[in-house]
Parts: structure tokens; C-alpha cells; sequence
């Protein structure tokens, strides 16, 4: 008998931390995506657990495109993103059953960047950047008086984001026209680290990166100013009031959370995450030196997430430069755009062969 109460005390025992271990689990919002949003994400989640104990919130970077594919398999509850979401990934989405609420949460003001000790490039034009990055510069402009009569004949090191950001595909459509369009021979990362690294390291570097992780090393690299012609008068350095008045383009431009629906009306800490995220991110994402939206805009974007309003505004087509009320005052469609870029299922290893 002793044996037998000595078994069902383990029993019980093993049965309660079985019990807690499925709770805990239970109260984990999972949170993966673009590595630009990341620092904004992180600091709202470290804030919200401090209030919500219990709550475990995890964020990855995987880039906007990597953590799309895990959000539109229904593998986390929201997905970080640098640029809206892509027809083949609203496709995808729907083949499996997701349902998705696009949240705006701040600006980034995408930056150019040099090495301090870069004397000549101060200012940039729209088309130098083409010039710079388009596919057809691969093995041919490769110096930097490739670019502009008068800069050195030096090398450049090209530093951007890798293929599956969304920094990526953002930066490309603004500059060159098409997203994805983009030369190949540089260096690529979907960690923002690595290019910061790469253009402090060589005088002869540029690349883009947020300005979120240009801020905190700004006396080791310097920021160029963009001037895009026919649009802005003079060139225009990234700054919060260049970009909340307009002025810093076509390189400004909303960052964003992607909310799994269904999470969200199931699971009631995801739903107080977002509800967190929307009402102190204002201040948060100041902190890792990101760029608020308006006040309307959080109040506009609140009302889209208390209605549970499913959707994209932008129907699976990549737009830039447009003012963040004209994004929210769109009906959210979980419809596909005609004429929207769905690619199409690649053959399976096995048919490649035949």
C-alpha cells in the first residue's frame, strides 16, 4: 500500500508539471520575420512580458520572406515584415487556411550608408543608385568613377540585404523598379549586423540598411543624402522629420506586423500583445530609434485589429511612397490583385530529373 500511495504521489507529481509545462507552452506568442522590424518587435515584447508574467513571447529573424512562409503555413502567430505581403505568399496563405490582419507599427527611413572615411559621396541621385545596383551593372560597374565622373577609380564593396528580406525587395522596387531586380555580386545578408559590420570596415563601402541599426553607429558610418530627381529639390538626409513630413523618398517607408487571425480570437495573449504593441509602440519603437506613426494612424489601425479585419491593402502588389493614412483607410482583401506576380509552383526534384 505504502508502494502503491509512493506512485500515486509521483503520478500526480509528473502529471502536475506535465500540466504547467502544457500551459506554459500554451501562453507562447510565436513571432518570427524581417530583421528590420526586429528591434522594434523585441523591445515591445520584453515590455509586455514584464506586465503579463506567464507570457512568453519569442521574435526571430528568418527575413520578411522567410518568416512569411512560416506565418503562411500557420507555424507562428504573427510575422514581422519590412514590405507587404507578396501574391504568392497571400496564395499561400489561403491554400492553407490563414487568414491575416495587416498592422503598420512605424517608419523606417531605409539608409545609404559609407565609411566615414569616404570623402567624395556625400549625396546620391535615384538614378545613380539604379546605375549602381540594377542587374545589368553586374561585372561592369565596379568602380566608383563607373558612377560618377570625378569619384575615385577605386573599387566599390557593395553591402544589401540578402534575397529573402524584405529590405530587399523594398529597396529594389524603389530603386530600380522591380522588386527583386537586383545585381548579384555583393554582399548579402538578412542580418543587418553583418552590413554594418562590412561598411565600417572599408573605406571603399557602400550599402543600405534600416535606419534603426545606422542611428546607433552613426559615428562610424555616414549617412548619405538621397535626391530623387523630378520629386524632391535638393538631396534629403534620412531624419524623423524628413520622413513624417515626406520629404526623405522614395526610401521611406512603413514597417509591419502580420496577425494570424485565428490566433488572435483563440488565444487571448496574442490578442493583448497586439493591443500592447499598438498602444505603447509609439514609444517603444522611438527607443530603438525607429520613427512612430501619426497618433491617428494607431488609433486607425487599433479600430482594423478590434474589428478583426482580414486582409491586405495592397493586394499582393508592391507600392512605395504612399502616406501611411492612405494605407489604412483601404479595405483589407485577401484577394489577389490581377496582374499581381504569383509564382508558380516549382516541379519537384524527382520531375526536375526526367
Amino acid at each position: 500500500m505504502k508502494n502503491l500511495f509512493s506512485f500515486m504521489l509521483i503520478g500526480a507529481a509528473v502529471t502536475a508539471g506535465l500540466s504547467a509545462a502544457a500551459v506554459a507552452q500554451d501562453k507562447l506568442v510565436k513571432i518570427d520575420g524581417s530583421s528590420t522590424v526586429f528591434p522594434a518587435t523585441e523591445a515591445v515584447a520584453e515590455d509586455f512580458q514584464k506586465v503579463n508574467k506567464g507570457v512568453k513571447v519569442t521574435v526571430g529573424i528568418s527575413g520578411t520572406g522567410g518568416g512569411f512562409k512560416k506565418f503562411c503555413r500557420g507555424e507562428t502567430d504573427i510575422s514581422n515584415a519590412s514590405r507587404p505581403i507578396m501574391a504568392e505568399e497571400m496564395k499561400l496563405a489561403k491554400e492553407n487556411g490563414i487568414e491575416y490582419i495587416e498592422l503598420p507599427i512605424c517608419f523606417d527611413a531605409l539608409t545609404v550608408a559609407v565609411n566615414p572615411k569616404n570623402t567624395w559621396c556625400d549625396t546620391i541621385t535615384v538614378a545613380e543608385l539604379k546605375k549602381m545596383w540594377e542587374p545589368a551593372a553586374q561585372g561592369k560597374v565596379m568602380k566608383w568613377s563607373d558612377v560618377r565622373a570625378g569619384w575615385p577609380e577605386e573599387k566599390m564593396e557593395l553591402y544589401g540585404a540578402g534575397s529573402d528580406s524584405g529590405t530587399f525587395d523594398y529597396f529594389t522596387e524603389a530603386v530600380v523598379g522591380k522588386a527583386k531586380s537586383s545585381r548579384g555580386d555583393f554582399t548579402g545578408s538578412e542580418d543587418d549586423n553583418v552590413l554594418v559590420r562590412g561598411i565600417e570596415g572599408s573605406r571603399n563601402a557602400i550599402g543600405y540598411i534600416p535606419y534603426a541599426y545606422f542611428a546607433p553607429h552613426a559615428s562610424k558610418m555616414k549617412a548619405v543624402k538621397i535626391m530623387w530627381e523630378g520629386k524632391t529639390p535638393t538631396a534629403v538626409e534620412p531624419s524623423n522629420d524628413n520622413v513624417i513630413s515626406g520629404k526623405y523618398n522614395p526610401l521611406s517607408r512603413p514597417l509591419f506586423i502580420y496577425v494570424n487571425k485565428k490566433s488572435a480570437q483563440e488565444k487571448d495573449y496574442v490578442k493583448k500583445f497586439v493591443e500592447y504593441y499598438l498602444k505603447h509602440g509609439s514609444d517603444l519603437v522611438k527607443e530603438v530609434k525607429y520613427i512612430p506613426l501619426p497618433s491617428e494612424a494607431y488609433a486607425m489601425a487599433s479600430e482594423r485589429f478590434a474589428a478583426m479585419k482580414a486582409g491586405t491593402g495592397f493586394g499582393g502588389v508592391p507600392e512605395v511612397g504612399l502616406p501611411i493614412n492612405d494605407i489604412l483607410r483601404r479595405e483589407p482583401t485577401l484577394t489577389i490583385k490581377p496582374g499581381a506576380d504569383v509564382k508558380k509552383d516549382e516541379p519537384k526534384k524527382d520531375e526536375q530529373k526526367k
